[in-house]
């Protein structure tokens, strides 16, 4: 399985994807691959195309590339807002399970670029510790139910 890396990626599937799973607090969005022309990283560094009166209009095309390599296996990325999650060792965690639960159902995956959002908070009065055990349990179980639900 790939992971999403670049912002590009994580705004390509956001805006041409579909929800195709949903529990309280995740969402699964789904787009299927196709070659989708995005900046390099290193964009800034190449010289840019002049339009009229000489204006810059931004990186030449050639330096294009493609966000997602033509490949027959799916591509995952979470996204865990500090709206939701305050604390960074709790985003950690949860996108460590969030990577992890994905494994388990990676056969069951199609060759797609698949996003697991984090759509509300857990509630802190029931988990006050960052890290608890009931905490990753919680968010482990609610994970299996959003990737089951994706394979229907």
């Amino acid at each position: 399985m790939q992971r999403l890396k670049t912002r590009a990626q994580f705004e390509a599937v956001m805006a041409g994807g579909t929800t195709v799973s949903r529990t309280e607090h995740f969402a699964l969005h789904r787009s299927r691959l196709q070659p989708v022309e995005g900046s390099q990283p290193a964009a800034a560094s190449q010289p840019e195309a002049a339009g009229p009166a000489g204006a810059p209009t931004g990186p030449r095309s050639a330096g294009s590339t493609a966000l997602f390599a033509v490949c027959t296996e799916p591509w995952l990325g979470a996204i865990v807002p500090k709206r939701w999650a305050r604390r960074a060792v709790t985003r950690n965690a949860i996108k460590r399970q969030i990577y992890t639960v994905s494994l388990d159902f990676e056969a069951d995956l199609p060759a797609a670029a698949h996003v697991v959002r984090l759509r509300t908070g857990f509630d802190k009065a029931r988990f006050p510790s960052a890290t608890s055990v009931a905490l990753k349990g919680a968010v482990r179980a609610e994970l299996q139910q959003l990737f089951a639900g994706a394979r229907r």
